[in-house]
């Protein structure tokens, strides 16, 4: 089940990205208690030990909210909250620069970003490398498309988690979203084309030139999904499923918005 060269899209820095990944690729992260200058390289090290690599090919800001360091992931304070701190996201950016000039990773980008964080490391003195990617929650319920064209004007590749909807992690997740995978539009759709739901969604994000994540733990699943480069979605149908567009996230993480970069305050 290999993809071939021909899906694969290319980076602004020369190397290219599985159009679709299936929980077999993704990019490994920085998380938010090593975002200090100072932390950034041991916090990728760490990871390179951890994964008995020498390097990483694709390693992102995987939020853009700084949290104080700590041992645990997720420290909290007294009161049951998160330490959050203010760090410069540019001097973070610009460590990990020196990681890709050092050989550590082949590629570098950002998860979570909007448009004024985006504008941010691009706006940046000095600026040696343009993030390659920006990996954000995207489906026909949230299909980003204001974001996406920044993207694509800045060549920048969105990246879609939770592309089909979404685990409902309790503590993720608001149970009462609506599921996307039920939604008569798009069954109807899959319908007329002899296809699941999931293969539909699928190919409507390939079609727009969004690399997609596609997780699913189900061997048959995993192979339906990649059954998506052999039917092709009508103008018409890409119409119809961009009007599903309700701005509905399921990821919220709401215990982050005391931050400044908490990046889902903007209309993009």
């Amino acid at each position: 089940m290999a993809l071939s060269r021909f899906h694969r899209v290319p980076m602004n820095d020369g190397n290219t990205i599985p159009i679709l990944g299936l929980g077999t690729y993704g990019p490994k992260t920085l998380w938010s208690t090593y975002h200090r200058p100072e932390l950034v390289r041991s916090g990728l090290e760490k990871t390179l030990k951890d994964l008995q690599l020498d390097y990483i090919d694709l390693y992102i800001i995987h939020w853009p909210v700084s949290i104080k360091p700590s041992k645990e992931n997720i420290p909290m304070d007294e009161n049951k909250k998160i330490r959050i701190e203010s760090v410069d996201l540019c001097e973070t950016w610009e460590v990990m620069e020196k990681c890709k000039d050092a050989g550590l990773v082949k590629s570098i980008g950002v998860s979570n970003f909007n448009r004024r964080l985006l504008e941010m490391i691009l706006n940046k003195p000095g600026l040696k490398y343009k993030p390659v990617c920006n990996q954000v929650e995207c489906h026909p319920y949230l299909n980003q498309s204001k974001l996406l064209e920044f993207c694509k004007a800045n060549n920048i590749i969105l990246v879609a988690y939770s592309a089909l909807g979404s685990h409902r992690e309790p503590h993720w997740v608001d149970q009462n979203s609506p599921v996307l995978l039920e939604d008569p539009v798009l069954r109807g759709i899959a319908k007329k084309h002899n296809r699941t739901t999931a293969q539909v969604v699928l190919r409507y994000q390939i079609q727009r030139g969004v690399v997609v994540l596609a997780k699913s733990f189900n061997e048959k699943r995993i192979r339906e999904n990649f059954q998506v480069f052999d039917f092709q979605l009508t103008p018409e149908d890409m119409e119809t499923i961009n009007g599903l567009n309700r701005n509905v996230r399921y990821v919220i993480l709401d215990m982050f918005k005391e931050s400044a970069n908490y990046p889902f305050n903007d209309e993009y």
